[in-house]
């Protein structure tokens, strides 16, 4: 049996492929936008799945944290760097964003390895 945030990315990846034989513009379209804003040479590639962590608390949007959580880590984004991350998105965000940190725990657990003598 899948875990809650592993469902979150079945559904997500489901959804798109779903979309891509029904829409397949729109979706190109949205994938290669996201291609090119994602390419900039002056943040690395975690920096920027970071920030992606942050902004997914901010949008309340746990397919989002599930997805991005997981991408940050496979880049070897830190448990710490991705609950600090969350935190950032409380302060600019508000209490509502501090509901989504459950989901953000949910996913770092699920998919960050704990390194030895780190938060």
């Amino acid at each position: 049996m899948a875990s809650h945030m592993e469902e979150r990315l079945g559904e997500f990846q489901g959804l798109v492929a779903s979309l891509q034989k029904e829409y397949p513009a729109e979706i190109a379209g949205f994938l290669n936008f996201m291609k090119a804003a994602e390419s900039g040479p002056s943040l690395s590639a975690k920096q920027k799945e970071v920030i992606s962590v942050a902004l997914a608390v901010a949008a309340q949007c746990e397919w989002c944290i599930a997805f991005h959580v997981k991408t940050a880590a496979g880049l070897g984004a830190t448990r710490g760097e991705l609950i600090e991350a969350g935190f950032v998105a409380v302060v600019m965000h508000g209490g509502p964003a501090l509901t989504y940190l459950k989901p953000l725990v949910d996913a770092v657990n699920e998919f960050v390895r704990p390194a030895a003598g780190t938060r």
